[in-house]
């Protein structure tokens, strides 16, 4: 349980959280082993749920988007709330088209689509897989799908010589139709992918026979890792916002059954999370609609519950620090930030944010603020969402972080560690 480990143990954790996660997908698939190791139950949507007072379950849609949460013990009830911790199982990044071959100058190459507010210069000279979700059709006639992930570096995508763009390091600019396509190889004809994709799921099931279709995205192949003099740091892809989604399941594993404790991690949300699985859609409405006792008024039990949007914040750079507010720049190691914006970009208040730093006083955590510069627009997360559709007071946090929406991002080795001690009071019985 979170509460149990060193902070060494829970970084060493993270870390492999974050390397089994290419994906949205592997992510979820990650979650659930750890929530059925800890005992919770899967339940299916597709079934009729029997709930048991104090039990731990689960539940996801489309593979990317999960719920898990602990029924309340009957002493505690409905009537007293939810404790809820949210964040997003989804990073931006650069997804294989359908039809995604080429043939140039004898290289073999996909093509791909940007997914969300990508930072694409980090993704030049990187060694590259793939990761994501196949659907085939067996010798059976039936349809399945499967996770692959090829495990190894098999693209690049390589930069222009300075030779040859003299202006590059002053103003290159990137079209993301032809210049992003990654080189995978030389040949004489152009490859199919679908046979590609065949062969390298057929080692998981022989009996594919066609590959129908495919949600396949480009990743970084190095390895997440602790990094500095004193591992003050950890470096690694998506850290946006899996972090949030590990220092959430810790929290909610190490709990105590009692209060009825949530946690949500949505797909989607770096493109709007308007889906049938993204915080905009009705996966958390439909849950509540199956838990909720038909005797329990469900409006005093929203009200009566708290929501803690957990999202990466940015920390304040050194060698840009007047991108920041000169009052509210969060620094690395220095505890998790609450987010606020007067325009509701976050859903923070004044209550719920000082109901958060109750919590992290009780942890012994320290808590700092992020307010974007005047002049500068904000970007937002599925906290004003939820608290939109669901009328749950929110409160938006994260722990500081550098170079978001790049291909890897760099944030504090104390700072999930100390996030999740907050977590765990949140989720704790009173």
């Amino acid at each position: 349980m979170a509460s149990h480990l060193s902070k060494t143990d829970f970084n060493t954790q993270l870390v492999d959280f974050l390397n089994s996660s290419p994906t949205p997908f592997h992510a979820v698939k990650s979650m659930s082993s750890a929530l059925e190791s800890a005992g919770f139950e899967y339940l299916n949507e597709t079934e009729c749920w029997q709930l048991e007072a104090g039990k731990g379950y689960f539940t996801t849609r489309n593979g990317s988007s999960i719920i898990a949460w602990r029924q309340p013990i009957e002493s505690y009830g409905f009537e007293r709330g939810l404790r809820l911790t949210g964040a997003h199982t989804d990073s931006p990044c650069l997804k294989v088209k359908p039809n995604p071959e080429t043939l140039k100058q004898g290289y073999f190459q996909l093509g791909v689509e940007v997914y969300g507010g990508v930072l694409l210069n980090p993704w030049f000279d990187r060694d590259l897989s793939i990761a994501g979700r196949v659907t085939v059709k067996l010798a059976s006639g039936g349809i399945a799908s499967y996770l692959t992930d090829f495990e190894k570096p098999i693209a690049m995508i390589p930069s222009l010589a300075i030779h040859l763009d003299r202006d590059a390091n002053a103003a290159r600019t990137i079209n993301a139709q032809t210049y992003l396509p990654p080189i995978l190889g030389l040949a004489n004809e152009k490859p199919d992918f679908k046979s590609l994709l065949k062969q390298q799921l057929l080692s998981i099931e022989p009996s594919v026979e066609t590959v129908l279709d495919y949600e396949l995205s480009f990743y970084d192949y190095q390895k997440a890792s602790l990094l500095g003099l004193k591992d003050e740091f950890i470096v690694s892809a998506r850290l946006d916002n899996l972090i949030s989604c590990f220092i959430g399941l810790k929290a909610l594993i190490a709990s105590s059954p009692g209060a009825g404790q949530v946690l949500i991690c949505n797909d989607h949300e770096e493109v709007g999370s308007a889906s049938a699985c993204g915080a905009q859609g009705p996966m958390l409405s439909q849950w509540l609609t199956r838990i909720l006792p038909d005797d329990v008024n469900a409006y005093a039990v929203l009200a009566n519950s708290f929501f803690i949007s957990a999202d990466n914040a940015h920390g304040i750079h050194p060698n840009f620090a007047d991108r920041h507010d000169d009052n509210h720049g969060p620094k690395l190691n220095a505890g998790p930030v609450i987010k606020i914006n007067a325009n509701q970009r976050y859903a923070s208040n004044s209550e719920t944010s000082a109901q958060f730093r109750d919590l992290a006083e009780k942890a012994g955590v320290p808590v700092q603020a992020f307010v974007v510069r005047s002049d500068q627009g904000c970007g937002s997360t599925i906290g004003p969402i939820i608290a939109t559709e669901t009328g749950i007071p929110t409160v938006d946090v994260g722990v500081p972080q550098f170079a978001m929406h790049s291909i890897r991002e760099m944030a504090g080795s104390e700072d999930a560690f100390n996030l999740a001690k907050v977590l765990e009071q949140h989720y704790q019985v009173s």
